[in-house]
């Protein structure tokens, strides 16, 4: 699955997003890693590097492309998809919730579904000269589904950290778990591994996810906030789903852009906190950033727009699409990368 790579060759990660109807000229470019599209018109192309998101996007939404070092390796390996440029893995897994756990009232199906899908994951990184989770995407439907500890969310949380066994929760990756809105009893995961490890960061203003009290549920989401890339590596800082969220408590509550606010007063602890560990990281998104908006309900999505264009104009690349989130009083979430321009 790996080609040889000189060591005096650094990790490269560059994203773009692209204004294109097809990725069938990205996917011949010798560096794609991965290339993505959202929502029901992205076509269905038989590649591993291919993935369509579910989610709807808010007026025409480019694709998202990967760049890392040619050539780059692909193919499948049972229900992974996988691609590598000798130094970075991109994996992607799709697992349908077993039938007779689907019913009113049990939501044990995201549970199963979840364990399966990272205990693969797990075993196929583990397993491969990219052992390192730098950032994991999840995608479920009904997310918020049911109630107290049957909640999918919650049980997707059990789920995952059975799936991913033992570990330590100071190396967790960076990552975002978002809920699809098309009824697919389907939990999409999709990640990107190293060779080498990154460093998490995590945000001054909340508590550690992976700290959460037990009020949140059984077991604890298992994420940083943030992943610093490899050391020398030529890459952006990843950047978790974030929310209106101050210590482990959601906020503004009904008040849409106040929760807007409080997410990029979340994003500026953030990269304060990154920027100890990378100085040249710039100190505001810019143009070297790529955002990807996550809102709940379909009325507030040009609300949404509007604030963002109001915010930043034309200067931060950025995709809105209708997901559900993980809390019920939360409008919005974002997550992305973010480098210099």
């Amino acid at each position: 699955m790996s080609r040889p790579q000189s060591p005096a060759a650094p990790p490269r990660l560059r994203v773009e997003y692209v204004e294109a109807a097809s990725p069938e000229a990205l996917l011949a470019q010798p560096d794609v890693l991965a290339v993505f599209g959202f929502g029901h018109d992205a076509p269905q192309i038989d590649d591993p590097r291919w993935l369509r998101v579910p989610l709807q996007p808010y007026g025409a939404a480019p694709l998202e492309v990967w760049h890392a070092q040619a050539p780059v390796m692909h193919g499948r390996e049972g229900e992974i998809a996988w691609a590598c440029d000798g130094q970075l893995l991109f994996g992607a897994i799709e697992v349908d919730e077993p039938a007779g756990h689907t019913g009113i009232g049990d939501h044990s199906g995201i549970l199963m579904a979840a364990e399966h899908a990272y205990r693969a994951l797990t075993r196929f990184t583990d397993g491969s000269e990219y052992p390192h989770l730098l950032r994991i995407w999840n995608y479920l439907d009904a997310i918020t589904l049911g109630d107290g500890d049957a909640e999918r969310y919650r049980q997707f949380c059990v789920g995952r950290a059975r799936g991913l066994g033992t570990f330590d929760t100071s190396n967790l990756p960076a990552a975002t778990a978002i809920g699809r809105c098309d009824d697919a009893r389907r939990i999409q995961v999709y990640w990107l591994a190293a060779r080498v490890p990154g460093t998490p960061v995590e945000n001054p203003r909340q508590v550690s996810a992976y700290r959460y009290p037990r009020q949140y549920g059984p077991q604890a989401p298992s994420f940083a906030r943030a992943m610093l890339p490899p050391d020398g590596s030529a890459m952006p800082l990843m950047l978790s789903g974030t929310a209106s969220v101050v210590g482990h408590a959601s906020i503004h509550e009904g008040e849409l852009l106040a929760q807007l606010d409080e997410t990029f007063a979340n994003f500026d602890a953030l990269l304060a906190s990154a920027r100890e560990g990378r100085p040249a990281l710039p100190s505001v998104f810019g143009a070297g950033t790529r955002l990807k908006v996550y809102v709940r309900d379909a009325e507030d999505l040009p609300v949404v727009a509007e604030a963002l264009d109001a915010r930043f104009g034309d200067r931060v690349p950025r995709v809105l699409l209708h997901a559900a989130i993980c809390r019920r009083e939360l409008a919005l979430e974002i997550d992305g990368v973010h480098d210099a321009g």
